[in-house]
C-alpha cells in the first residue's frame, strides 16, 4: 500500500492503518529500535509506542515521508527507553559509545540527546549533512542516526574499519568547525 493511502487511513481513524504500517515499516522500525536497545522485547515495545504516537499525531500532522516520520518516532521512543534503562544502571553498549563520540563536538550543559533535539541544532545539522558527499553522509548517518557498529558500516560500504573510523573522525572535526562557526560550541 502506498504511503498516501496509509496516511489517509490514519486520517479516517481506520485501525487498518496500523496493520498496513506494520506490514510495510515494521521491520524498518524494529531495526532502528533494536540497534539502540539490543533487546527484542524492548524494541517491539518501542515500535508499538511509535505506532501509538503516529496514531495520535495523524491528524493533525500529515507526514510527507511516512518512513522518516515513523523512523523518527521509533528512534525517539527507543532513546527515551534507553535513557530510562541507563538511569537504572542497565544501559550501555553501542548507544553510549556513539553518544560519547558526539560529545566531543557538541559539548553542552544538557545531554547530547537533549541538544540534538533542539530545533536550531537540527537545522544546522541538516545543512551540514547536505554539504557532505554521499559516502561521507551515509557513513555518518549509519553511525550516528542508525547507531551501527563501525564493523558493520565497514562491511556494508566495502571499507576497512580503520577507514571508517578515520572518515568518522574527520567528519566529526568538520562538524565541530561548522558548529563553532555558527557559535553553537
Amino acid at each position: 500500500m502506498e504511503d498516501a493511502q496509509i496516511v489517509a487511513l490514519y486520517q479516517a481513524r481506520d485501525e487498518q492503518a496500523l496493520k498496513e504500517t506494520d506490514a510495510k515499516y515494521g521491520s524498518y522500525c524494529f531495526a532502528i529500535a533494536f540497534r539502540i536497545l539490543q533487546s527484542e522485547e524492548d524494541a517491539r515495545e518501542c515500535v508499538n509506542d511509535a505506532y501509538l504516537h503516529a496514531w495520535q499525531a495523524i491528524p493533525p500532522h500529515e507526514p510527507t515521508v511516512l518512513s522518516t516520520f515513523l523512523g523518527k518516532l521509533t528512534r525517539y521512543a527507543s532513546l527515551h527507553k534507553w535513557r530510562d534503562a541507563r538511569r537504572l544502571k542497565r544501559g550501555g553498549g553501542e548507544v553510549t559509545l556513539v553518544l560519547d563520540e558526539l560529545t566531543e563536538c557538541v559539548p553542552s550543559a544538557q545531554s547530547v540527546e537533549d541538544e540534538i533535539d533542539g530545533r536550531a541544532l537540527t537545522a544546522l545539522l541538516n545543512r551540514f549533512l547536505a554539504q557532505l558527499d554521499g559516502t561521507e553522509r551515509r557513513v555518518f548517518l549509519c553511525r550516528y542516526w542508525y547507531m551501527k557498529p563501525v564493523k558493520e558500516i565497514a562491511s556494508q560500504q566495502g571499507f576497512s574499519e580503520s577507514k571508517v573510523k578515520s572518515m568518522l573522525l574527520r567528519t566529526r572535526k568538520k562538524l565541530r568547525k561548522a558548529l563553532e562557526k555558527e557559535g553553537v560550541v
